[in-house]
């Protein structure tokens, strides 16, 4: 974490036990996400149920980049729950599987960021099903009416943008796939 861990008792005086346990807690979610800019953690009893034993509210909020995250554990109505211990696991492993949700939804946008060659139509012979597109970088690259996803040949004209794979095809470069650029290949 880039900045320290803040603690805070709620409605019961501060125990060292417990702040040990936090800090324990927390410094395992750096290993969930390595950009926690900061961890305010809040224990709270939540009733006062002193013959029984209290049930404790542990509220965890952290900052990564781009995002505020909060785990709140608001403890079942059982007698496993009215260890604070019990109750600052939940805690902490809803934390643990939000920065996760965090890192998977991260990662996502890095992979879509799309990486497949595009080019735009140049030439196009309807009735022979084929036509050729230009490269980015001027090459020009042989395609077929069944390379192009989503019946999408009909819709192709001059100057249609289009991301492509290609191949090597008898008589030069091919395109094996074809899709209209665009949201799913769609205009």
């Amino acid at each position: 974490m880039q900045l320290p861990l803040q603690i805070s008792f709620r409605h019961m005086p501060p125990s060292e036990e417990i702040e040990r346990l936090v800090r324990e807690k927390a410094s395992k979610l750096d290993s969930f996400c390595g950009q926690i800019t900061s961890c305010r953690v809040v224990v709270e009893p939540k009733g006062k149920h002193h013959q029984h034993g209290n049930q404790y509210d542990v509220r965890i909020s952290m900052t990564v980049p781009g995002e505020e995250i909060a785990a709140t554990r608001t403890p079942k109505d059982d007698a496993e729950h009215r260890d604070i211990r019990v109750s600052l696991r939940d805690a902490f492993d809803a934390a643990g599987r939000l920065l996760q949700d965090y890192e998977r939804r991260k990662r996502r946008e890095v992979k879509s960021l799309d990486t497949t060659p595009h080019g735009k139509v140049s030439k196009l012979f309807p009735e022979q099903a084929y036509g050729f597109l230009t490269t980015l970088d001027g090459r020009e690259i042989y395609f077929h009416r069944s390379s192009v996803l989503h019946d999408g040949f009909a819709r192709l004209e001059i100057g249609t943008e289009v991301a492509f794979a290609e191949e090597a095809g008898t008589e030069g470069p091919q395109a094996s796939t074809v899709r209209i650029a665009g949201r799913h290949g769609h205009n």
